[in-house]
């Protein structure tokens, strides 16, 4: 009978000390109903203290004591709100904030300002556009691009480029997400203008490390674009017009639970854009050049249930430049275009049990056509996916995971390559790949202590091309992040990636022949390993730093040592395309002020990449083209008062590699170069200021109405986008003369624009 009653009284405390800890999970909004990502979460109980951000989707979940709970929450440009009420049991809450309005006198001072720049866990950064108007850009519209080049970890890739580079990886080492939907053209013609509608699109998410195991297909970055998701609930119309471009965005509801987005962007400027592309005006090469782009961004949302949520998105954009030069008899037509679509639906079955489901096509193309006397050339690429995307999010003794299903079918025409009137025999060159690709997914955070979170993810990934190129590959992904206090937190990663899909590029600047391969007849996946640890710092209630170092090895990347083709009837793609490896490692420093009259940020990156072929620089390693030692940029942005705000942007970068004769010689009366190592040389330092100004009309929180000056390169400092060996021989060639030059693209470049909301 004693025994009995002694398990009777163990096993009824045992269920008390079951019982002492809970979860309680929660979600920030605004008045409006938006998610906020970001916010700082503080919960007390028992005088122990724990901490949470909420995440992209205004989330956040801890486990802790049971007992009277106190919660503060705050985010910048919300009023503080604070919760009190006994926790005894797993708890699911909704907190609302309402925006910071001040009242002085008869004026209203309504502040809607939200962080600029949100960091993330794992060092992942997310971008509120709205904020960031005020960094100059030649169109007076934030080119995210640029933007992203601003910040550590990502190089300055200079003048007529619109690629990035993160972290010593190559341009195509990058995933662009169009709301999950990859984007394989990068830029408008040599990144001089935004490649991206920023009206159409409300946030941008950007990891360095592509640590979630969601995404895969790049060695580097992954860069989520969303757009505008909430149902419109009445008419607007926003947008800018340019003296090189203009742009217009219509919000239309449908009904309360129906709306759509629509936007447009075109350019005219043919006849401005032929001295843009001259390095000075005494060159007269093109006789007559014509360029113009156009874009369109739509998106549709409908709540169709309580429990479904439908999206689609579309995206297409062409580009065109013709040039004729009377002299050389020469005609070149380039066009290059992008289309995607993707319909999404979106279903919640709980607070803690959700399903989405999306379908995608995506195409780039691009095609090039000269003719030059009675010789025709035409070389043209694309790739097409056709793509399924499946998730879960859901939790397991509370612990929250995602999970899904992945399949895209690739269509890739890398070159196809068309001579005619060369011989007598017309010639020709096509190559059509198939791939496919599965992958399964599942990323788990458990929350290893109250100050230790972590992210694990695995992604396994099975391709096939043909019948003799298949791979299985398992892609493990560890995040930990460890919140000392409300000030110190810091996190380590390691990622290790596959790439399937590869980028060529064909030029050193930015005109877009470049073309992309699958892996197939024997062109491996490159692969990367990827190390990384970091810091972040809350100094104050405005500023706020970061800091952090990675370490990186690639194998199996790609050279290809020509130029726009390399041509003949045997060649192919797998004898001409280089196979080798690589190396990238550096520091990574951010300073960052979020609120105030004055706002802005400073990063710094230190960093070395190097790469080693067996067929170049005898087999030993050299420098990557784009090792470039330093790059700091800072970014200021200061309200003056309701009618002017002013921005600036400072950037310098060490230039980058490339490879310069060392000697030079003479056989039979003719010069010859000889060279010493690959990429032996350096480019002049990188050195840009730009400047904007926002003259305010009209400003309150639904309409808008300003002026902006630019001015991009301010101080007209001369950054070549490469340099070249000019030889003069004398008439009796006994003298030789050796200079070297450099080909600018552009100077000083001032802009001004309408910007207009109502």
């Amino acid at each position: 009978m004693l025994k009995a009653i002694i398990l009777l009284f163990l096993f009824s405390f045992s269920t008390v000390f079951a019982q002492s800890k809970a979860t309680i999970i929660g979600n920030i909004k605004s008045s409006e109903n938006e998610n906020l990502p970001g916010a700082s979460i503080s919960l007390e109980i028992k005088k122990q203290h724990y901490y949470a951000v909420s995440d992209t989707l205004g989330n956040f979940k801890q486990n802790i004591s049971l007992g009277q709970l106190k919660i503060t929450v705050t985010q910048l440009g919300y009023l503080q709100k604070t919760l009190h009420f006994d926790f005894l049991k797993d708890t699911i809450i909704s907190i609302v904030l309402e925006r910071d309005i001040s009242l002085l006198k008869e004026v209203v001072v309504a502040n809607d300002k939200k962080k600029s720049i949100t960091n993330l866990s794992g060092g992942k950064l997310s971008f509120n556009l709205k904020e960031l108007s005020s960094v100059p850009t030649v169109l007076g519209t934030t080119d995210i691009v640029k933007l992203l080049q601003l910040t550590p970890g990502v190089q300055n890739s200079g003048d007529a480029n619109g690629y990035l580079y993160v972290r010593g990886g190559d341009p195509g080492h990058n995933a662009i997400l169009y709301d999950g939907t990859p984007i394989y053209g990068m830029s408008h013609l040599l990144g001089v203008f935004p490649f991206y509608n920023t009206d159409h699109i409300k946030e941008v998410e950007f990891d360095k490390s592509s640590s979630n195991s969601k995404y895969g297909g790049r060695l580097s970055s992954t860069t989520l674009l969303v757009p505008n998701k909430k149902i419109p609930s009445e008419l607007g119309i926003q947008g800018n017009v340019g003296i090189l471009a203009s742009q217009l965005t219509l919000t239309v509801p449908v009904n309360d639970k129906v709306g759509f987005y629509i936007s447009g962007r075109k350019t005219y400027i043919d006849e401005t854009v032929g001295p843009l592309l001259r390095s000075d005006s005494e060159s007269n090469d093109a006789q007559d050049m014509k360029y113009g782009f156009s874009d369109g961004n739509v998106t549709l949302v409908s709540q169709i249930s309580k429990k479904n949520f439908l999206s689609v998105d579309a995206f297409i954009s062409a580009d065109e430049l013709k040039i004729k030069d009377g002299e050389l008899a020469l005609k070149t037509n380039l066009k290059w275009s992008n289309f995607t679509v993707a319909p999404t639906l979106v279903t919640t079955f709980s607070p803690v049990l959700s399903m989405s489901n999306a379908v995608y096509f995506s195409k780039y193309s691009n095609e090039l056509n000269m003719e030059q006397a009675t010789i025709q050339f035409g070389v043209s690429s694309y790739v097409k996916d056709f793509g399924f995307n499946n998730a879960f999010r859901y939790s397991i003794k509370n612990i929250p995971i995602e999970s899904g299903v992945q399949y895209a079918h690739h269509n890739l025409q890398p070159q196809k390559v068309n001579v005619e009137n060369l011989t007598n025999n017309d010639t020709s060159q096509n190559n059509i790949i198939n791939a496919d690709e599965v992958a399964v997914f599942t990323t788990i955070k458990p929350k290893l202590t109250d100050r230790l979170n972590a992210e694990l993810g695995l992604r396994i990934n099975y391709y096939i091309a043909g019948s003799n190129d298949s791979y299985l590959h398992f892609q493990p992904r560890v995040l930990l992040n460890y919140v000392a206090n409300e000030k110190y937190s810091f996190y380590g990663s390691y990622n290790r990636q596959y790439q399937y899909l590869s980028l060529v590029t064909t030029s050193s600047v930015g005109i877009p022949t470049d073309f992309w391969i699958a892996s197939s007849n024997g062109i491996k996946p490159q692969s990367s390993d990827e190390f990384s640890i970091g810091a972040n710092q809350n100094i104050s209630k405005s500023i706020s730093s970061s800091f952090g170092g990675f370490y990186r090895l690639m194998s199996n990347l790609l050279e290809y040592p020509y130029g726009i083709t390399q041509f003949n009837e045997i060649t192919t793609l797998k004898n001409d395309l280089l196979v080798g490896k690589g190396k990238a490692y550096g520091l990574e420093m951010m300073l960052r002020k979020n609120s105030g009259k004055f706002t802005g940020w400073l990063s710094y990156t230190l960093s070395w990449s190097d790469r080693n072929f067996d067929e170049l620089n005898n087999g030993n390693t050299y420098f990557a083209k784009y090792d470039r030692r330093h790059n700091l940029s800072v970014v200021g942005m200061y309200d003056l008062n309701s009618k002017w705000n002013f921005g600036i942007t400072q950037v310098f970068s060490s230039g980058n590699r490339f490879t310069m004769p060392t000697s030079w010689y003479f056989i039979n009366n003719n010069p010859v170069k000889e060279y010493s190592e690959y990429n032996n040389a350096k480019m002049p330092n990188y050195l840009r200021t730009d400047l904007s100004v926002n003259y305010f009309f009209l400003k309150t929180n639904k309409k808008e109405s300003a002026l902006n000056f630019s001015i991009y390169n301010t101080f007209n400092i001369e950054n070549p986008i490469y340099v070249f060996l000019n030889i003069q021989v004398n008439e009796d060639k006994n003298n030789v003369i050796v200079k070297q030059e450099k080909k600018v693209l552009y100077r000083i470049l001032p802009s001004i624009s309408w910007r207009f909301k109502f």
